[in-house]
């Protein structure tokens, strides 16, 4: 028996041929290579703390010893990360037509592959890391990390304030109270180690992407997608990497726990005091906790439960009530047991203190005061309308997800898809929208093949969003000169390395595309090729 793929006709006398090269080899290993360049370039142009624990190391200090070169390596590996991920998706999209797509098997080794040198390096793309150690510190020396900043909580001189970018020094935490008080563990295990800090969170981080890791494939086989697609969509998506493994955002904790609960959850009977809805509200708050935003999955949670048990006003209110409970005995008790009460949920406007490109009624709002100045000749008046817009925004999120949990109610739409839009709208329409923010629905969305079109969006969107965050996690004031020249080298090296590989990324000539292993041949049914991606 033979091997699929390979040519066993032999001249007389002729060595055996050589099996033929899986074509989708070269674009993993192209992704591995960019992960690789990405981590060397964090060592210069990542988050590090103020000052850098690397000066006077020989070799690992180098790269911080010439920014430009560093954060231009990054870039290159940033591009070939994406552009890697891109070319298997397309693989998975076309059935073979482009080239075999790679199993299940090469697809979960290879997300690993790409995650471990990210994982090893320095923090990149944000400096949020700082703050999660100066206000779980706060907490942990008896203070209120909600109303006090880090700056007036430990002086701007304290090692654990200096590398907080400016604009967060003096504003409490935006953070739910269970993020704070896992924190708070940390700080009791790291103390002033700013390193070590940053490490215990990457693994708190990494708890949060093996539980996406872990919950994506059962989500998919609920909605009949493929799994390996659904696996490479979220959980190796380059936001994941970038922003959750190695910029170690919460929202890997906050994503995690809601599906995770929203699993457990579903697998309930009809009984409002079965194990499996009641644990599953509870990690969902939980999530809450984290973020607030994750507590809307408690409510497509409860009205799925509710459809289930025939969709009628008392279910509905039983859904209601059993839910409204657990949120309060769980926001009680850490209220209780930090001794802060609900002042968290006093906080949760600050990160509305910067505006975002990325949100649409922060948009309008700019827009709005702009022509005010220019046309009306009203004066300033851009930060009334920015409370109009932004408003106008939250209430129109509100609307639609109520309509989407009434779809779900009747059966129109199934709960993870709703769940997932509900998501996308609170994203798109909030106040304050940065690229990971995005994961809330790209990674509900990946596991449900009921609107292909809109995960299509997000493949490319995703693919946009990771590039746009500079890897220093800050501003280049005094240096703008720096980020043009990194990016074009960045680009020339991308170039370069794809004129190497261009014939393997096509595939091979000679190489039968019908006898690969999970190829479906052209001639195939539609449905049997799985759902499009």
């Amino acid at each position: 028996m033979t091997a699929p793929g390979v040519d066993t006709t032999t001249a007389p006398g002729g060595p055996p041929p050589a099996p033929a090269r899986d074509p989708s080899r070269t674009a993993r290993l192209f992704g591995l290579v960019g992960s690789l360049l990405m981590a060397g370039g964090a060592l210069g142009s990542g988050a590090l703390p103020v000052p850098n624990p690397l000066f006077g190391i020989r070799v690992l200090s180098l790269p911080s010893r010439n920014a430009t070169v560093a954060i231009a390596v990054t870039y290159a590996g940033i591009g070939m990360v994406v552009l890697a991920w891109l070319w298997i998706g397309k693989m998975l999209r076309a059935n073979g037509a482009v080239a075999p797509a790679p199993d299940r098997t090469q697809l979960a080794r290879t997300a690993v592959l790409w995650a471990i040198p990210l994982a090893l390096a320095p923090p990149l793309f944000s400096r949020d890391v700082y703050s999660y150690l100066a206000q779980s510190a706060t907490l942990a020396r008896g203070l209120d990390p909600y109303t006090l900043g880090p700056a007036e909580a430990f002086g701007v001189d304290d090692p654990l304030v200096r590398s907080i970018p400016t604009i967060w020094r003096d504003t409490g935490a935006p953070y739910g109270p269970f993020f704070l008080v896992l924190g708070r563990g940390i700080t009791a295990l790291t103390g002033n180690d700013i390193v070590a800090g940053v490490f215990a969170h990457r693994a708190l981080a990494l708890l949060g992407v093996a539980m996406i890791v872990w919950v994506l494939p059962k989500l998919a086989r609920r909605c009949g997608l493929d799994v390996g697609l659904a696996m490479w969509l979220g959980a190796a998506n380059p936001l994941v990497l970038f922003h959750l493994v190695s910029g170690m955002h919460n929202e890997s904790l906050m994503v995690g726990l809601m599906l995770v609960g929203f699993e457990v959850g579903l697998r309930a009977g009809d009984r409002w005091w079965d194990p499996h809805l009641l644990a599953g509200g509870v990690l969902i708050v939980l999530a809450s906790a984290v973020k607030l935003p994750a507590l809307l999955a408690l409510g497509f949670l409860g009205i799925e439960w509710a459809r289930r048990r025939g969709g009628r006003v008392r279910d509905v209110a039983v859904a209601t009530a059993l839910y409204t409970g657990i949120a309060v005995l769980v926001y009680a008790a850490f209220g209780i047991g930090t001794g802060l009460g609900l002042a968290w949920l006093d906080a949760l406007d600050a990160p509305s203190l910067i505006r975002s490109w990325l949100s649409i009624s922060t948009d309008f709002g700019l827009l709005g005061g702009q022509v005010g100045i220019i046309l009306g000749g009203l004066g300033d008046h851009t930060d009334a309308v920015l409370g109009l817009t932004r408003t106008a925004g939250l209430v129109l999120a509100a609307l639609l997800a109520g309509w989407l949990m009434l779809a779900v109610l009747r059966g129109r739409l199934d709960a993870i898809t709703g769940m997932a839009a509900g998501m996308a709208a609170v994203v798109v329409l909030s106040p304050i929208v940065h690229p990971w923010y995005l994961l809330w629905a790209v990674i509900p969305l990946a596991a449900t093949k009921a609107m292909p079109k809109a995960r299509r969006a997000m493949l490319i969107i995703s693919g946009i969003l990771a590039i746009v965050v500079p890897p220093t996690g800050a501003d280049f004031n005094f240096r703008a000169y720096q980020l043009p020249m990194s990016i074009v080298a960045g680009l020339l090296v991308i170039a370069l390395t794809l004129l190497v590989v261009r014939r393997s990324l096509v595939g091979r000539t000679g190489v039968d595309v019908d006898a690969w292993p999970g190829h479906v041949p052209a001639g195939r049914p539609k449905e049997d090729r799985g759902a499009p991606l």
